[in-house]
C-alpha cells in the first residue's frame, strides 16, 4: 500500500474517531459519574494516539498521550470531572481537529500544544480547579494577520466574514482612536457605532461594547465589520464624528481570511512531547480494531472505529469524484435510452422493442443503487452541532437543549456538502437571539432551559430542514419599523404585508434587528447569505413565528440534483417538465368552470377552492393562449398543504429525466424555470418548478 493510501486511511479514520470523542464527551458531560462512558473515550484516544505516532505526528500523539493519563485516572475513579477538566478536554478536542485538518490541508500536523499539554499534566498532579485561561488568546492566534489577540475570530465569524464577502458585501477591521482630550469616550463611541450600524453589520468588537459602553477602555477600540458602503464614503461619514482623533480601515480579503482560519486551526509549532512514538501501535492497519464501542448510542453507523464484531467490515471508502464520475455517465446513458425508446417505438421491431425494454429494467435498477451511492444521512452534518450549541450557550450563559430528530434522513452528498453552514447560522441565531437567558425565562414562567429541535425529514422530493427554537420569537413591528428606516419596504409597502411575508425580510441583505451591536451578531447577518445559498441548491427557506414562544426555520432542498421522475407536456411547439413529486392529480378543465374571485381565478377542486394559474401566461408562450380555448388540460400541483392547478396544453407523458443547470449567464432570468433536460429527441426542454408558482 502507497503512502498516500495510508494518510487517507489515518485521516478517515481520525475523523471517526474525533466525532465519537465529541459526542462521547458531551454525553459524559451529562453523565460525569458514568464510567463506561470514560471507557469509550480512553479506547478512542488510545487509538488516536497509536495511529499518529505510527504516522509520525508528534504533536498529535503527545497531546492524546495526556489525554489519556488524565482519563485513565478518571476510569480507575481516583480523579472527579470537573467544570476545569471537561474545558480543557474539550480545548484538546479542538486542537487535534485543528492539526488534523492541517494534514487533510497538506499541512505538517505541528500544533501549538504546549500549554494544553501543561495543563492535562497539572490536572494529573491535582491542579483540577484552575481557572481555565480566556479563549481565543494563544499566542499563534495573535499573530493571525497580525491583529490583536482580543479580537480573535472564531470559526463562525470567519464564515459570517468569508460568505458576506462572496455575497458580494466588503468585509473591514476598523481601527477607531479618539483625541487624548476628549471627556467623553463613551459617547462618541457609540456615535461611531451609530455609524456603523446605518452602514452595515458589527460581526465583532474589542473591547466588547458593555466594556466600550462603561469607558473600560484607553483611547482605540477596534471592529470586524460588513458594509455594502464605499469604503471612502464611510471614512468621511467615521471622521466627521466630533473628538476622533483617526479612523484606519483595513480590507480584508479571503485570502487574509484563510490565513487567519489556518492560525485558527493548527496554532503555530512546538517541539513539545517526545514519547508518543514509544506508545505506538505497532501497525496502521491494525488501528481501525482498536477502539471497539459496545455502546451503539455512543458509535456512529458504519464507522470501522465503533466496530464490535468480529466479521471483516463490509464497507469500503470511495472518492466522491469517483461517483460525480459515474452519475456524469450514467445521466448520458440515460439520455441515450429515453432515445432508444422512442427509435424503437418507431421502428416496431418485436428483438428491438424486446431488447431495449431489458435495458429500461437494467438501467432503472442501475440508476437507483447510483443515486443511493450518492445519498448521505444529514447525521454527517448535524453530528458538529450538539457540540457548537453547547459551547456558545456556555458563552452567553444560558440553558439550551439541542434536540435532534431525524438525523437519519438522507440526501445527496452534492447537497450535504453545501447546506452546513447555512445550518450554522440558523441554529447560532437561535441559541444566540432566540433563546432567552435564564432569568428572562423564569420571570414568563418558562423553563430555565432552552430547547432548539432540530428536525429533518423527506416529503415527496424534497427534504425539509427545521430549525426551531422556544425562545422570544420575532417582533413584527421592530421588523418592519427597521425595513422602513434601511429602506427595504416603504411605509405604504409595510401596511400590506401578511407576518409570512414580515418575517421574510430578515433576509434582506444586511437586516438585523439587534437592539445595539455585540460581539456575535444579530439576526440578518448572514441571513441573506443563507438564503442566497438555500437558493443556489435549488431550494427555499422560509420562516414562521410567534412572539413570546418561538421561531422556525424551514428549508425545502431537493432530494438529489442529478434525476429525477418528470411530467412533460407540451406548450404550443415548447417541451416543459414538472417533477412528478409535485404533481397531485392531471385532468381537463373548462373555461366556464373558472370563477374570479377579488381578481383571482379559482376552481372549485374536491370540495375545497384552489387558484388556477396559466402556464403560458407565466412564461409568456409565443404560440399558445389557453384563454382561447374552451376546455384545456390541467395539473394540480402541490407544495407543503397549499395546492394550486396549473393550465397547459397538452401532455406528452411521465419520463425519467436528468437535470442540467442553465448556467451563470441565465441564472437571472429563470423565475418559475429551474433548469433544463435534454429529451430523446435531442431537444431541451425546460424543467418548471411548482414551488416558486405557489406563494
Amino acid at each position: 500500500m502507497e503512502m498516500n493510501q495510508y494518510m487517507s486511511m489515518f485521516i478517515d479514520e481520525s475523523n471517526d474517531h474525533l466525532q465519537a470523542l465529541n459526542e462521547n464527551m458531551l454525553r459524559l458531560e451529562q453523565q460525569p459519574e458514568d464510567i463506561g462512558i470514560v471507557q469509550v473515550i480512553f479506547r478512542s484516544a488510545h487509538t488516536l494516539k497509536g495511529m499518529s505516532a505510527t504516522m509520525g505526528f508528534e504533536d498529535l500523539a503527545s497531546l492524546t498521550h495526556e489525554m489519556e493519563n488524565v482519563l485513565d485516572l478518571v476510569r480507575n475513579e481516583k480523579l472527579s470531572m470537573n467544570g476545569h477538566i471537561f474545558d480543557t478536554l474539550f480545548k484538546c478536542l479542538d486542537a487535534l481537529e485543528a492539526m488534523v485538518q492541517d494534514i487533510v490541508g497538506g499541512g505538517t500536523g505541528k500544533g501549538e500544544v504546549g500549554e494544553l499539554v501543561e495543563r492535562l499534566k497539572g490536572i494529573v498532579k491535582g491542579d483540577t480547579g484552575a481557572a481555565a485561561p480566556a479563549s481565543g488568546t494563544s499566542a499563534s492566534a495573535q499573530a493571525a494577520a497580525a491583529l490583536p489577540a482580543s479580537l480573535v475570530l472564531d470559526q463562525y465569524q470567519l464564515s459570517v466574514l468569508a460568505q458576506s464577502i462572496e455575497g458580494g458585501h466588503s468585509a473591514y477591521f476598523i481601527e477607531v482612536k479618539v483625541r487624548e482630550d476628549c471627556l467623553l469616550k463613551a459617547a462618541r463611541a457609540y456615535m461611531v457605532f451609530d455609524v456603523l450600524e446605518r452602514n452595515g453589520e458589527v460581526v465583532k468588537s474589542y473591547p466588547s461594547v458593555q466594556e466600550i459602553e462603561q469607558e473600560q477602555f484607553d483611547r482605540s477600540f477596534s471592529v470586524y465589520y460588513i458594509t455594502q458602503t464605499q469604503e471612502q464614503t464611510l471614512q468621511e461619514q467615521l471622521s466627521k464624528v466630533s473628538e476622533i482623533e483617526a479612523v484606519t480601515l483595513n480590507l480584508v480579503d479571503k485570502a487574509s481570511l484563510q490565513e487567519m482560519e489556518n492560525n485558527l486551526r493548527a496554532p503555530g509549532k512546538s517541539d513539545a512531547a517526545q514519547e508518543a512514538a514509544a506508545a505506538a501501535a505497532p501497525a496502521q492497519t491494525a488501528a481501525p480494531q482498536a477502539a471497539p464501542a459496545p455502546d451503539k448510542s455512543a458509535a456512529r453507523p458504519a464507522a470501522p472505529a465503533a466496530s464490535s464484531g468480529s466479521a471483516a467490515p463490509r464497507t469500503i471508502r470511495v472518492d466522491i469524484e469517483r461517483l460525480d464520475t459515474l452519475m456524469n455517465l450514467f445521466s448520458e446513458m440515460l439520455i441515450d435510452r429515453v432515445r432508444l425508446e422512442q427509435l424503437a417505438f418507431e421502428i416496431r421491431r418485436n428483438d428491438l422493442t424486446e431488447t431495449v425494454e431489458h435495458m429500461a429494467r437494467v438501467s432503472a435498477d442501475l440508476q437507483n443503487i447510483v443515486l443511493k451511492l450518492r445519498m448521505v444521512p444529514v447525521e454527517s452534518v448535524f453530528n458538529r452541532f450538539p457540540r457548537m450549541v453547547r459551547d456558545l450557550a456556555k458563552s452567553l450563559d444560558k440553558k439550551v437543549d439541542l434536540v435532534v430528530v431525524g438525523a437519519e434522513t438522507e440526501l445527496d452528498r452534492t447537497v450535504i456538502d453545501e447546506i452546513g453552514d447555512p445550518l450554522v447560522h440558523l441554529i447560532r441565531n437561535s441559541v444566540d437571539h432566540g433563546v432567552e437567558s435564564i432569568s428572562d425565562r423564569l420571570a414568563q414562567g418558562k423553563p430555565e432551559t432552552g430547547t432548539v429541535v432540530l428536525r429533518a425529514f423527506h416529503s415527496g422530493n424534497h427534504v425539509f430542514i427545521e430549525i426551531e427554537d422556544d425562545g422570544k420569537g420575532i417582533n413584527r413591528p421592530k421588523v418592519l419599523e427597521t425595513a422602513i428606516k434601511r429602506g427595504v419596504v416603504t411605509p405604504e409597502e409595510a401596511k400590506a404585508l401578511s407576518d409570512d411575508e414580515t418575517n421574510m425580510l430578515l433576509f434582506a441583505a444586511g437586516f438585523s434587528t439587534a437592539d445595539k451591536v455585540s460581539d456575535i451578531s444579530g439576526r440578518g447577518v448572514g441571513l441573506d447569505v443563507v438564503k442566497s445559498k438555500i437558493t443556489s441548491l435549488g431550494g427555499n427557506v422560509s420562516v414562521t413565528s410567534s412572539l413570546g414562544k418561538g421561531t422556525k426555520f424551514s428549508i425545502q432542498l431537493p432530494l438529489t440534483l442529478s434525476i429525477i421522475a418528470a411530467m412533460l407536456i407540451k406548450q404550443g411547439s415548447e417541451k416543459y417538465a414538472f417533477p412528478l413529486s409535485s404533481i397531485v392529480e392531471t385532468g381537463s378543465i373548462k373555461r366556464s368552470d373558472i370563477r374570479s374571485l377579488h381578481g383571482s381565478s379559482m376552481i372549485d377542486y374536491r370540495q375545497s377552492i384552489i387558484p388556477v394559474i396559466s402556464l403560458s401566461q407565466l412564461i409568456d408562450s409565443p404560440d399558445y393562449r389557453d384563454d382561447d380555448e374552451s376546455e384545456t388540460e390541467m395539473l394540480v400541483v402541490r407544495k407543503g398543504d397549499k395546492l394550486a392547478a396549473i393550465l397547459v396544453d397538452e401532455f406528452i407523458g411521465q419520463s425519467e429525466i436528468v437535470l442540467k443547470p442553465l448556467g451563470k449567464y441565465l441564472a437571472g432570468v429563470k423565475g418559475v424555470v429551474s433548469g433544463a433536460t435534454i429529451l430523446g429527441d435531442g431537444q431541451v426542454a425546460l424543467i418548471v418548478d411548482p414551488n416558486s408558482i405557489i406563494k
